[in-house]
């Protein structure tokens, strides 16, 4: 799932590369999208949880047949519900970004991208629900395979839809989606192709679970899916504010969410690849194995995060030059890497509590713990740095908030694991 995730999400890092030699005013008038973006991702992920814990759940219980039945469920409603967002988003799409700081300039840009971005958005909403079917059924083989075959057909398509080949002058900033949209068609193709051997989906009895099920999807889905929703109004927040310093603020912001998106790829993958596994465990009443799973998630987490974000922050003029296009983006990218990058061992520990939550019972604790995290910490510590000291302040105030929130995720986890039913067995 790592290798997977690093190419799903390295390609959305690409994109934005590609898209910075078009220049800073595209660059800009795609970060202005990526909270909407978000949004979607954010109504995917929190409905994918909730099925993938139940399905976990009624695995682990020995229940196949309701596992079938919930497995037809997530295609069918998940597929219904981004497709209504996707269409209510373009509709909503000038004042929406007018409201985030976007000008004439950007909205011009926007317009030409927004739909087949919408586009790409809805059929990789439908790729991740199949994703979430095969991780419940405990196959992260394929997902991570389909996700790196994504990103190679995707990685070929860019520059030929971005500058074009030949006479062909190419789509611009379009490109990029439509080329998204493709390698997502592509990959749909051959899951579907997969998932067609599979005894994972029912034919009958679908409607009698939606009702039986209703419930407990809604007390996950729900509490995920506002979870999943704060970052991308945090989001939004968060560039109304850089977007008062200027375009090359945005721009490189923009480029600082796509690289932390890459630099999180071993803690994304596990918030996939964990709870299925927690699931069956709490299914089973098996407390020690979830101590023991959720101690190892976070010393790897932390381990791995805080070298690797050490690492880009020592080498952060050279990525910055990589990625930016133009010497102003690459100067105030380059603040942000040394920064952010670092904190991100902590985010990483409170995003890994936030999905074992969802996994083990405790949505509602989940959901004020992501709201918490970015309403308590991370935009208070940003708006204050930045009235304080602009860009430095700002860079120096999101560090300060991913901290706290990691350290709050810590306490709380010791708490919840700490109860008599929780503890671990001792051994013999």
């Amino acid at each position: 799932m790592a290798i997977g995730v690093l190419a799903l999400l390295g390609f959305q890092l690409v994109d934005s590369a590609f898209i910075a030699r078009l220049g800073t005013a595209p660059l800009a008038a795609q970060s202005f999208t990526f909270p909407l973006s978000f949004l979607i991702i954010g109504v995917q992920v929190g409905m994918g949880i909730a099925i993938a814990a139940l399905i976990s759940r009624a695995l682990g219980a020995g229940e196949d047949a309701r596992a079938r039945r919930l497995g037809t469920l997530v295609l069918l409603f998940g597929g219904g519900v981004i497709g209504v967002l996707a269409l209510l988003l373009w509709v909503v799409q000038v004042p929406v970004f007018t409201l985030l700081g976007a000008d004439e300039g950007a909205l011009d840009y926007i317009r030409r991208y927004w739909g087949p971005q919408l586009f790409s958005s809805w059929l990789g909403a439908l790729l991740y629900f199949v994703y979430s079917l095969f991780r419940a059924h405990g196959d992260t083989r394929l997902p991570g395979k389909m996700m790196v075959l994504s990103s190679l057909v995707n990685l070929a398509l860019d520059p030929l839809l971005i500058f074009g080949v030949g006479d062909w002058p190419g789509l611009g900033l379009p490109g990029a989606a439509w080329a998204t949209a493709i390698a997502f068609g592509v990959g749909l193709w051959v899951v579907g192709r997969k998932l067609a051997g599979k005894r994972w989906l029912a034919r009958e009895g679908v409607l009698d679970e939606a009702r039986a099920s209703a419930r407990g999807f809604l007390g996950i889905a729900g509490p995920a899916m506002v979870g999943q929703l704060m970052p991308p109004l945090a989001a939004m927040l968060a560039i109304s504010a850089v977007a008062g310093l200027g375009d090359v603020q945005v721009a490189a912001w923009g480029l600082a969410n796509r690289l932390e998106t890459v630099s999180l790829m071993v803690i994304l993958a596990m918030t996939m690849s964990l709870p299925p596994w927690l699931g069956r465990c709490f299914g089973a009443g098996d407390w020690t194995q979830i101590h023991a799973l959720m101690r190892l998630a976070l010393k790897v987490a932390v381990i791995w995060q805080l070298g690797l974000g050490v690492l880009l922050a020592l080498g952060a003029p050279f990525v910055a030059d990589v990625l930016a296009g133009s010497p102003e983006v690459r100067e105030a990218l380059t603040l942000l890497i040394r920064f952010l990058l670092p904190s991100y061992a902590a985010l990483g520990v409170c995003m890994l509590v936030v999905s074992a939550g969802n996994a083990l019972g405790w949505p509602l604790r989940a959901m004020l713990l992501s709201s918490a995290r970015l309403f308590a910490f991370y935009l208070p510590c940003l708006w204050l740095g930045a009235a304080l000291y602009g860009w430095t302040g700002l860079a120096a105030g999101a560090a300060a908030g991913n901290v706290l929130a990691g350290l709050a995720a810590w306490y709380l986890l010791r708490r919840i694991l700490s109860r008599p039913q929780r503890r671990a067995r001792e051994p013999g």
